[in-house]
């Protein structure tokens, strides 16, 4: 009878056991960026502990992960360097959270969330939002940059500064070579170089050319920063009308 209960349980679980992955990714093998200069990075904080990257893309607006909401109150922190600072950071309540509706939690398929901000951000040297106004994909072997307050290595310390890293566009073949069915090259982008995302930044921007265009989704489980298996982005010119339809500002329309 047991074997039997055990079996049954082992079925029901392969569905999830066919895509491992790691997701809440942040920096590995990285340095540390010089203080707001990436004034457009948010850290997202559920009772005062960062979890989540995400990034200002309007006034009102924080773009992230999907796979960073889990129905809890989220908190973002804009202007931060060194997270142990209270002096300087602005901390803003989320008002509504706009996860996309076909969202897959066990694919992460369409990973890509907005959150709504309780009251404007007042921009100012520290605090900006960044472009996601890119009009085309972007060529394999271009440098990009990713930032996180994640770990410095797997399972290693958490750095409550900000780091940094270059990386590089790889070619959608490869990834998908890498990834199999969970990389669709319409919606996804990978990156390699000897810095990348490890554990818990997910939602961090690909900033390529001064220009948000991926998301931080996920990696392998095991390994940061592996070219076996490459960190993956949402590919944010792919949600241009979804993002649109929900920020409702007549300018999103005309870019």
């Amino acid at each position: 009878m047991m074997t039997i209960i055990s079996l049954l349980l082992l079925v029901s679980l392969l569905p999830h056991l066919t895509f491992t992955v790691h997701v809440d990714v942040g920096i590995v093998n990285g340095t540390e960026a010089k203080p707001h200069s990436r004034p457009f990075m948010v850290s997202l904080q559920r009772n005062w502990r960062h979890i989540c990257g995400g990034f200002l893309i309007s006034d009102r607006f924080v773009m992230t992960a999907a796979h960073c909401w889990k129905n809890e109150t989220l908190t973002a922190v804009v202007g931060a360097h060194d997270l142990r600072h209270n002096e300087g950071p602005v901390r803003i309540g989320v008002k509504s959270y706009h996860m996309h509706p076909d969202f897959n939690i066990h694919t992460l398929q369409n990973d890509i969330m907005l959150l709504r901000l309780e009251k404007e951000v007042e921009q100012n040297k520290n605090v900006m939002m960044i472009s996601i106004k890119s009009k085309k994909d972007i060529e394999a072997d271009s440098v990009c940059h990713v930032a996180g307050w994640g770990r410095l290595s797997f399972k290693g310390k958490k750095s409550y500064r900000l780091m940094e890293a270059d990386v590089k566009i790889m070619k959608n073949a490869e990834c998908k070579d890498k990834w199999k069915d969970n990389f669709s090259a319409s919606q996804m982008m990978c990156v390699y170089g000897h810095g990348g995302s490890c554990n818990e930044d997910g939602g961090g921007p690909l900033v390529c050319e001064d220009t948000a265009v991926g998301i931080t989704s996920f990696g392998d489980p095991k390994i940061c920063n592996s070219r076996e298996r490459p960190e993956v982005y949402i590919k944010i010119s792919a949600y241009k009308p979804w993002i649109c339809s929900i920020i409702a500002n007549v300018e999103c329309f005309l870019q």
